[in-house]
């Protein structure tokens, strides 16, 4: 499959699981909105009949308390009177739920209140006519009876009572058909949304086990692939080990040659230096003679300094400043020529991982180089570091050549203040060792990492080896190096090394 199809279809994939997404989406907040609806409009009905149901129940105790009084007007019978006290009890409550539960119908609220007025009428009736009955004025009540019963109060309750649950079964009707309409409507979306999540359902299968299969036949691609790539890799891991192996031959075999006229070049100016003193004590031997000055004892020893004076004492000077010159660049190069032979034999050696206290490793280094802390005036801040597996000696090198430096470029007549702490992230052990010495110049800040190679000022001595061999040994470690640092503003050096260090490949391919 081309970049451009794999791409193509990519998209093709992502746009449709984005609308099948969306229309679930939608699916479900229709059917959430409706069922609420139908739930609300089912509601709506339920409470349509139970204020129904209210405005009988209030008909049927003031009918009940009607029947109670005349009885009790009849017979006197006390039950009589209980019964119609509890009627009449009952009656108000009523009327008040019923007020509550039409709240929501503005058309009711008019016959609502006619209704609780005509109400409270007829009560105040029945407490006149128990209070006669009660003081034995019987004709009194009988009389109230015919009155309220030709003021027709009854009547106009059962008439307004009738007017109410006409609206209520209008609303009923209305609000029955809403329910049914909203259920309708949700059971049409719940089967369309059953429909298409089915049918995304069976896009996506189909779309599966399509992508299933390219990404088989993908897998046997890279399969085949990563079998070319690790005989590819291995053949150039052999080369580049032969080619490593080579250079460190030659290297050592180019350093070991250079040493051999290094030392007839030491031999010979040795003896230029010896013959330096012939030349001059016989020039001195002839100045004299010319001049008739005395001549020297006899029991002048070979070694003193002739006596010279104007040109010649110029030349002698002149003589034993070049050969101090020649001397010193041979000392300088048979250093680097050392060096060299230092980094091979160091190529070559194996790691080997072991369980590190690095503090006490620190402190370990920091006592070889206190004499060089108390001239400098230095002092070395051993901060919390945490316990690594790595190579012991490499270690020590590394932090050797990073303290030695620290206290090699501080500030004359300031009194040095070197750091050295670290801390864990993410498997990895961070060192910092950090100082108030000279600094580095910023566009410097690589050239320091170079074999051969130093920044600053020349006035230290040293073959610009040292940060070369630190990095190349970080970089064995499986870490990384980097430096922060301005000039007079003190540097930092930052190393970045595994907590568990595994000699695998690295001791095979160095």
């Amino acid at each position: 499959m081309t970049p451009d199809a794999a791409r193509r279809r990519a998209v093709g994939q992502i746009l449709l699981l984005a609308a099948g997404f969306l229309v679930l989406v939608a699916i479900s907040t229709a059917s959430v909105l409706l069922v609420n609806k139908a739930r609300k409009d089912s509601g709506l009905v339920v409470h349509t009949v139970e204020v129904q149901n209210q405005i009988s129940n209030l008909l049927l105790e003031i009918r009940r308390a009607e029947s109670d009084a005349r009885g009790f007007l009849l017979t006197r019978e006390p039950e009589l009177l209980r019964d119609h006290e509890a009627a009449v009890a009952t009656v108000i409550p009523n009327v008040d739920r019923l007020i509550r539960s039409i709240s929501d119908n503005p058309r009711q609220a008019d016959n609502v209140k006619k209704l609780k007025a005509a109400v409270e009428a007829r009560l105040d009736q029945f407490a006149t006519e128990m209070n006669f009955v009660k003081q034995n004025r019987v004709d009194g009540a009988v009389a109230l009876v015919l009155e309220a019963a030709a003021g027709n109060t009854t009547g106009t309750i059962r008439r307004i009572a009738d007017e109410m649950q006409t609206e209520e079964a209008r609303r009923f009707g209305e609000r029955t058909v809403n329910a049914d309409r909203s259920q309708q409507l949700a059971a049409v979306v719940t089967i369309a949304g059953s429909g298409l999540v089915i049918a995304l359902a069976g896009i996506s299968i189909f779309l599966v086990r399509r992508s299933a299969s390219a990404r088989d036949e993908a897998e046997a691609l890279l399969r085949d692939n990563n079998l070319n790539l690790e005989s590819t890799v291995d053949e150039r891991t052999a080369d580049l080990r032969e080619a490593n192996d080579e250079i460190q031959r030659f290297a050592y075999i180019v350093s070991h040659d250079l040493r051999s006229p290094l030392v007839n070049i030491m031999g010979f100016t040795s003896e230029l230096e010896e013959l330096r003193g012939d030349i001059f004590r016989r020039i001195a031997s002839l100045a004299r003679a010319q001049s008739s000055a005395p001549v020297a004892p006899d029991n002048a020893t070979d070694s003193a300094e002739p006596v010279l004076e104007g040109a010649d004492r110029q030349l002698s000077q002149d003589f034993s400043e070049a050969l101090g010159f020649i001397k010193s660049s041979i000392a300088k190069m048979d250093r680097l020529i050392t060096a060299i032979l230092n980094l091979t034999r160091e190529g070559r050696r194996e790691f080997v991982p072991v369980q590190i206290d690095t503090r006490e490793l620190i402190e370990t280094i920091v006592s070889t180089v206190a004499h060089q802390a108390a001239e400098a005036e230095a002092t070395i801040h051993i901060e919390p570091l945490p316990d690594i597996v790595s190579d012991r000696l490499a270690m020590e090198q590394i932090f050797s050549n990073l303290i030695d430096n620290a206290l090699k470029y501080l500030e004359p007549g300031v009194p040095g203040e070197i750091h050295i702490r670290g801390r864990t992230k993410l498997g990895f052990a961070i060192f910092e060792v950090s100082d108030n010495g000279r600094g580095i110049d910023p566009k410097d800040h690589q050239r320091i990492f170079d074999l051969f190679r130093r920044a600053g000022t020349q006035d230290k001595p040293g073959q610009g080896i040292g940060l070369a061999h630190v990095r190349a040994l970080v970089r064995r470690l499986g870490g990384t190096m980097s430096v922060a640092s301005e000039l007079n503003h003190g540097s930092t050096f930052t190393t970045t090394l595994p907590i568990r260090w595994a000699a695998t490949n690295r001791n095979r391919e160095s």
